[in-house]
Protein backbone atom coordinates (compact mmCIF):
# COMPACT_ATOMS: atom_id res chain seq x y z
CA UNK A 1 0.00 0.00 0.00
CA UNK A 2 3.27 2.57 0.88
CA UNK A 3 4.72 1.83 -2.55
CA UNK A 4 1.50 2.42 -4.60
CA UNK A 5 0.81 5.72 -2.55
CA UNK A 6 3.83 6.56 -3.24
CA UNK A 7 3.79 6.08 -6.80
CA UNK A 8 0.22 7.92 -6.93
CA UNK A 9 1.58 10.98 -5.03
CA UNK A 10 4.76 10.69 -7.41
CA UNK A 11 2.49 10.72 -10.70
CA UNK A 12 0.25 13.72 -9.56
CA UNK A 13 3.12 15.96 -9.27
CA UNK A 14 4.12 14.41 -12.60
CA UNK A 15 1.67 16.05 -14.48
CA UNK A 16 2.32 19.38 -14.84
CA UNK A 17 6.05 18.37 -16.11
CA UNK A 18 5.55 14.95 -17.72
CA UNK A 19 9.50 14.97 -19.27
CA UNK A 20 10.89 15.43 -15.86
CA UNK A 21 9.58 11.94 -14.26
CA UNK A 22 10.82 8.11 -14.92
CA UNK A 23 10.83 5.22 -13.21
CA UNK A 24 14.06 4.23 -11.40
CA UNK A 25 16.45 0.99 -11.91
CA UNK A 26 17.49 0.88 -9.18
CA UNK A 27 14.10 1.55 -6.49
CA UNK A 28 11.43 0.82 -9.05
CA UNK A 29 9.66 3.88 -8.44
CA UNK A 30 8.66 6.99 -10.28
CA UNK A 31 10.72 10.21 -9.94
CA UNK A 32 10.20 13.65 -10.54
CA UNK A 33 14.17 14.37 -11.80
CA UNK A 34 14.72 17.49 -13.98
CA UNK A 35 18.27 16.98 -14.45
CA UNK A 36 19.90 14.67 -17.06
CA UNK A 37 22.47 12.29 -16.73
CA UNK A 38 25.21 14.73 -18.09
CA UNK A 39 23.68 17.39 -16.00
CA UNK A 40 24.33 15.59 -13.22
CA UNK A 41 27.36 14.86 -13.93
CA UNK A 42 28.50 18.23 -14.62
CA UNK A 43 27.01 19.57 -11.52
CA UNK A 44 29.06 17.00 -9.72
CA UNK A 45 31.72 17.73 -11.13
CA UNK A 46 31.98 21.27 -10.74
CA UNK A 47 31.10 21.03 -7.13
CA UNK A 48 33.60 18.43 -6.02
CA UNK A 49 36.40 20.52 -6.12
CA UNK A 50 34.98 23.09 -3.88
CA UNK A 51 34.30 20.48 -1.36
CA UNK A 52 37.26 18.97 -1.45
CA UNK A 53 38.88 22.21 -0.57
CA UNK A 54 36.49 23.15 2.30
CA UNK A 55 37.46 19.68 4.02
CA UNK A 56 40.94 19.99 3.51
CA UNK A 57 41.72 18.54 0.45
CA UNK A 58 42.97 14.84 0.27
CA UNK A 59 44.91 12.55 2.00
CA UNK A 60 48.00 12.66 -0.07
CA UNK A 61 49.28 8.97 0.40
CA UNK A 62 47.81 7.10 -2.56
CA UNK A 63 47.93 3.82 -1.38
CA UNK A 64 45.09 5.02 1.25
CA UNK A 65 43.37 6.61 -1.91
CA UNK A 66 43.94 3.40 -3.58
CA UNK A 67 42.11 1.44 -0.83
CA UNK A 68 39.08 3.33 -1.00
CA UNK A 69 38.79 3.56 -5.06
CA UNK A 70 39.12 -0.12 -5.35
CA UNK A 71 36.48 -1.11 -2.85
CA UNK A 72 34.08 1.66 -4.26
CA UNK A 73 34.41 0.56 -7.53
CA UNK A 74 33.86 -3.19 -6.42
CA UNK A 75 30.54 -1.98 -5.00
CA UNK A 76 29.38 -0.25 -8.66
CA UNK A 77 30.09 -3.04 -10.50
CA UNK A 78 26.73 -4.46 -8.91
CA UNK A 79 24.11 -1.64 -9.46
CA UNK A 80 21.53 -1.55 -11.52
CA UNK A 81 20.80 -0.28 -15.31
CA UNK A 82 23.57 2.13 -16.65
CA UNK A 83 25.05 3.20 -13.24
CA UNK A 84 28.03 1.53 -13.20
CA UNK A 85 29.09 3.25 -16.49
CA UNK A 86 28.94 6.83 -13.99
CA UNK A 87 32.71 8.64 -14.13
CA UNK A 88 32.66 7.54 -10.72
CA UNK A 89 35.22 8.95 -8.44
CA UNK A 90 35.77 8.11 -4.61
CA UNK A 91 37.57 10.70 -2.45
CA UNK A 92 39.27 10.37 0.75
CA UNK A 93 39.47 13.60 1.94
CA UNK A 94 42.18 14.92 4.73
CA UNK A 95 39.72 16.10 7.61
CA UNK A 96 38.61 14.78 11.68
CA UNK A 97 35.30 15.65 10.91
CA UNK A 98 32.92 12.38 10.69
CA UNK A 99 31.22 12.45 7.48
CA UNK A 100 30.78 11.18 4.03
CA UNK A 101 28.30 12.40 1.19
CA UNK A 102 27.71 11.97 -2.08
CA UNK A 103 27.25 14.18 -5.11
CA UNK A 104 25.18 13.13 -8.72
CA UNK A 105 27.31 11.59 -11.42
CA UNK A 106 29.46 9.02 -8.98
CA UNK A 107 31.31 11.48 -6.46
CA UNK A 108 31.56 9.94 -3.38
CA UNK A 109 33.51 10.96 -0.24
CA UNK A 110 34.60 9.69 3.00
CA UNK A 111 36.76 11.50 5.60
CA UNK A 112 39.89 10.68 7.32
CA UNK A 113 38.04 10.96 10.88
CA UNK A 114 34.86 8.96 9.90
CA UNK A 115 37.35 5.89 8.40
CA UNK A 116 39.57 5.89 10.88
CA UNK A 117 36.99 5.09 13.71
CA UNK A 118 35.66 2.00 11.22
CA UNK A 119 36.80 -1.64 11.92
CA UNK A 120 36.91 -3.51 9.21
CA UNK A 121 36.55 -3.27 5.18
CA UNK A 122 33.04 -4.65 5.22
CA UNK A 123 32.46 -1.86 7.17
CA UNK A 124 33.53 1.45 4.59
CA UNK A 125 31.73 -0.81 2.44
CA UNK A 126 28.57 -0.10 4.18
CA UNK A 127 29.43 3.61 4.08
CA UNK A 128 30.62 3.75 0.68
CA UNK A 129 27.52 1.55 -0.57
CA UNK A 130 24.88 3.74 1.18
CA UNK A 131 26.34 6.93 -0.65
CA UNK A 132 26.49 4.85 -4.03
CA UNK A 133 22.65 3.86 -3.16
CA UNK A 134 22.30 8.39 -2.72
CA UNK A 135 23.54 8.08 -6.58
CA UNK A 136 21.61 5.19 -8.04
CA UNK A 137 18.29 6.49 -6.30
CA UNK A 138 19.21 9.90 -7.55
CA UNK A 139 18.29 11.35 -4.24
CA UNK A 140 20.48 14.70 -4.95
CA UNK A 141 18.80 14.77 -8.66
CA UNK A 142 15.48 14.64 -6.56
CA UNK A 143 16.52 17.54 -4.01
CA UNK A 144 17.57 19.74 -6.48
CA UNK A 145 15.00 19.47 -9.00
CA UNK A 146 12.81 20.13 -6.01
CA UNK A 147 13.98 23.44 -5.19
CA UNK A 148 14.86 24.53 -8.56
CA UNK A 149 10.60 23.64 -8.99
CA UNK A 150 9.74 25.94 -5.78
CA UNK A 151 12.68 28.78 -6.42
CA UNK A 152 12.49 29.13 -10.30
CA UNK A 153 9.10 27.82 -11.17
CA UNK A 154 8.27 25.31 -13.29
CA UNK A 155 9.33 27.08 -16.75
CA UNK A 156 12.60 28.05 -15.15
CA UNK A 157 13.60 25.28 -13.65
CA UNK A 158 12.76 23.43 -17.17
CA UNK A 159 14.99 26.65 -18.43
CA UNK A 160 13.95 25.87 -21.76
CA UNK A 161 14.98 23.10 -24.39
CA UNK A 162 17.79 24.99 -25.26
CA UNK A 163 19.35 24.54 -21.68
CA UNK A 164 23.33 23.63 -21.25
CA UNK A 165 24.82 22.21 -18.43
CA UNK A 166 26.72 25.61 -17.79
CA UNK A 167 22.84 26.74 -17.01
CA UNK A 168 22.20 23.99 -14.92
CA UNK A 169 25.63 24.40 -12.89
CA UNK A 170 24.62 27.98 -12.78
CA UNK A 171 21.34 27.37 -10.21
CA UNK A 172 22.49 23.85 -9.11
CA UNK A 173 25.76 23.68 -7.69
CA UNK A 174 24.89 26.71 -4.79
CA UNK A 175 22.09 24.24 -4.03
CA UNK A 176 24.97 21.51 -3.00
CA UNK A 177 27.78 23.71 -1.95
CA UNK A 178 25.76 27.46 -0.95
CA UNK A 179 27.95 30.07 -2.13
CA UNK A 180 31.25 30.65 -1.40
CA UNK A 181 31.59 26.97 0.03
CA UNK A 182 29.92 26.14 2.85
CA UNK A 183 30.49 22.43 3.22
CA UNK A 184 28.00 19.58 1.89
CA UNK A 185 24.20 21.31 2.35
CA UNK A 186 21.67 18.68 0.87
CA UNK A 187 19.64 17.09 3.81
CA UNK A 188 17.93 14.40 2.83
CA UNK A 189 14.26 13.10 3.95
CA UNK A 190 14.02 9.97 6.10
CA UNK A 191 12.54 8.32 3.15
CA UNK A 192 15.66 8.44 1.04
CA UNK A 193 18.06 7.60 3.80
CA UNK A 194 16.13 4.13 4.20
CA UNK A 195 16.46 3.55 0.22
CA UNK A 196 20.05 4.33 0.44
CA UNK A 197 20.77 1.97 3.20
CA UNK A 198 18.50 -0.48 1.53
CA UNK A 199 20.58 -0.18 -1.96
CA UNK A 200 23.93 -0.03 0.43
CA UNK A 201 22.98 -3.70 1.61
CA UNK A 202 22.10 -4.94 -1.56
CA UNK A 203 25.33 -3.66 -3.10
CA UNK A 204 27.35 -5.08 -0.12
CA UNK A 205 25.73 -8.77 -0.32
CA UNK A 206 26.11 -8.71 -4.46
CA UNK A 207 29.92 -7.52 -3.56
CA UNK A 208 30.24 -10.52 -1.27
CA UNK A 209 30.68 -8.36 2.18
CA UNK A 210 29.02 -9.07 5.36
CA UNK A 211 25.95 -6.62 4.84
CA UNK A 212 25.39 -6.70 8.87
CA UNK A 213 28.24 -4.62 8.94
CA UNK A 214 26.24 -1.23 8.24
CA UNK A 215 24.45 -1.65 12.14
CA UNK A 216 28.09 -1.34 12.86
CA UNK A 217 28.42 1.54 11.03
CA UNK A 218 25.27 2.82 12.70
CA UNK A 219 27.03 2.23 15.96
CA UNK A 220 30.27 4.19 15.50
CA UNK A 221 28.16 7.07 14.40
CA UNK A 222 26.38 6.63 17.51
CA UNK A 223 29.42 6.34 19.53
CA UNK A 224 30.62 9.79 17.36
CA UNK A 225 27.54 11.32 18.32
CA UNK A 226 28.54 10.98 22.47
CA UNK A 227 31.98 11.81 22.25
CA UNK A 228 31.41 15.42 20.95
CA UNK A 229 28.20 16.40 19.86
CA UNK A 230 26.43 14.89 16.80
CA UNK A 231 28.96 14.47 13.63
CA UNK A 232 28.57 16.02 10.59
CA UNK A 233 27.34 13.04 9.05
CA UNK A 234 24.24 13.11 11.19
CA UNK A 235 23.30 16.22 10.00
CA UNK A 236 22.85 15.44 6.51
CA UNK A 237 22.27 11.68 7.40
CA UNK A 238 19.83 11.80 10.67
CA UNK A 239 20.03 8.67 12.49
CA UNK A 240 16.92 6.94 13.44
CA UNK A 241 15.63 3.89 15.27
CA UNK A 242 13.42 3.46 11.86
CA UNK A 243 16.39 2.90 10.04
CA UNK A 244 17.88 0.73 12.60
CA UNK A 245 14.48 -1.59 12.65
CA UNK A 246 14.29 -1.44 8.87
CA UNK A 247 17.86 -2.74 8.59
CA UNK A 248 17.73 -5.33 10.53
CA UNK A 249 14.02 -6.37 9.30
CA UNK A 250 15.92 -6.65 5.75
CA UNK A 251 18.98 -8.32 7.18
CA UNK A 252 16.61 -11.01 8.92
CA UNK A 253 15.21 -12.01 5.29
CA UNK A 254 15.67 -15.15 3.73
CA UNK A 255 17.86 -13.59 0.82
CA UNK A 256 20.02 -12.03 2.67
CA UNK A 257 20.38 -14.56 5.35
CA UNK A 258 21.41 -17.73 2.29
CA UNK A 259 23.82 -15.15 1.37
CA UNK A 260 25.36 -14.72 4.29
CA UNK A 261 25.37 -18.30 5.67
CA UNK A 262 28.52 -18.81 7.10
CA UNK A 263 28.96 -14.93 6.88
CA UNK A 264 31.66 -13.48 5.02
CA UNK A 265 35.02 -12.60 6.50
CA UNK A 266 34.72 -9.20 7.37
CA UNK A 267 38.36 -8.58 6.08
CA UNK A 268 39.42 -6.96 9.74
CA UNK A 269 43.05 -7.81 9.09
CA UNK A 270 43.95 -6.47 5.75
CA UNK A 271 42.31 -3.03 7.04
CA UNK A 272 44.03 -2.83 9.93
CA UNK A 273 46.97 -3.80 8.60
CA UNK A 274 46.61 -1.76 4.95
CA UNK A 275 44.45 1.20 5.64
CA UNK A 276 44.59 2.37 9.40
CA UNK A 277 47.95 1.31 10.13
CA UNK A 278 48.71 3.73 7.18
CA UNK A 279 46.71 6.47 8.27
CA UNK A 280 48.08 6.62 11.12
CA UNK A 281 51.58 7.26 10.28
CA UNK A 282 52.84 10.99 9.89
CA UNK A 283 51.75 12.05 6.60
CA UNK A 284 49.09 9.29 6.36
Amino acid sequence: MNRLYRAIVASSLCLPVLAGCSTNPATGRLQFNLLSRSEEIAIGTEAAPVLVEEYGGEVANQRLVAYVERVGRSLVQHTEGDASTLPWEFFLLDSDVVNAFALPGGKVFISRGLASRLSSEAELAGVIGHEIGHVTAKHANERISQQLFVQLGIVAAGLGASRTDEDVIKYGVPIVVGIGGQGYLLHFGRNQELEADELGLRYMARTGYDPWALLDVMNVLQNASSDSGPPEFLSTHPRSDTRMTQIRSLLNREHYRAATDPRPDRLERRYQTEFLALLATPGG
